[in-house]
């Protein structure tokens, strides 16, 4: 199965998603930090964090239910570096205590069994082992994304982990001005657009018939920001990201769960 390009899955070459890709950047960066030995990544995308990640793992394990372009490079070159294509939950065929981090970014609010998602990552954790996991916050969210099956408050999240997973940083994704700015011109043209929504039908209609809808005005919306803010848009590095203790004003929760 072949990748799919939506507004879910951001470009680093379309100059409109950098907001966006700034922000998933930084995680990666971040959990190059962090992480050591056996390093297992759920959602692969279009790849951009496996050269982050790889040169300080001592084997990076990348999987994601549709191609992304590393399953056409043998093992052999890129070193350390498996792809696996697969749908989850399960982890299947992965086993038991076999990895010191799991990372999965921009993942578990896809997932409509998150509980058993979050059981196997628990279960193919080394013990001691690492989840490093975010997710949007959704007390930042403009609206309904019918593309997720839900999105997670900073307490909901932590109770999650908790299930299974014991001493919980609770961390977010801060921006400085220009991602404020960037947030607040966004808001306002969202506003725009959901003001022809009058029957709420984002909220009352099935997520999948919204999603290509939402789709087509989120890419043409993110266009529209381009040209009519085109220096602040491409402006935005990682650098106007930062991460610090989550509250209720964070994009991402950045989430580090240990097994015990």
């Amino acid at each position: 199965m072949k990748i799919i390009q939506t507004a879910e899955r951001v470009s680093q070459q379309d100059q409109s998603d950098n907001y966006v890709f700034q922000r998933s950047l930084l995680a990666y960066l971040e959990a190059a930090k962090l992480v050591s030995g056996r390093v297992l990544e759920i959602g692969t995308g279009s790849g951009y964090g496996v050269e982050i990640i790889a040169p300080h793992t001592d084997e990076f394990v990348t999987v994601d239910k549709y191609q992304s372009g590393l399953e056409r490079n043998s093992t052999d070159q890129k070193g350390n570096i498996t792809f696996l294509q697969m749908k989850v939950p399960p982890l299947k065929d992965i086993p038991t205590g076999s990895f010191d981090f799991v990372i999965t970014f921009q993942v578990i609010e896809h997932i409509r069994e998150d509980e058993f998602f979050l059981k196997e990552i628990h279960r193919v954790l080394k013990s001691g082992g690492k989840l490093i996991v975010t997710t949007p916050n959704k007390k930042m969210s403009l609206t309904r994304n019918p593309w997720h099956v839900r999105e997670y408050s900073i307490d909901e999240l932590e109770r999650l982990l908790l299930i299974r997973f014991t001493n919980i940083q609770t961390l977010g994704v801060f921006g400085n001005a220009a991602i404020l700015d960037y947030y607040e011109r966004n808001k306002q043209s969202v506003k725009r657009i959901t003001r022809f929504d009058i029957f709420d039908l984002q909220h009352r209609l099935p997520r999948r018939l919204l999603q290509i809808p939402y789709d087509l005005l989120n890419r043409l919306n993110r266009k529209k920001l381009l040209s009519s803010n085109q220096e602040l848009v491409t402006g935005i590095t990682h650098e106007d990201y930062r991460i610090q203790t989550a509250d209720d004003s964070c994009f991402d929760l950045f989430f580090i769960a240990e097994k015990a």
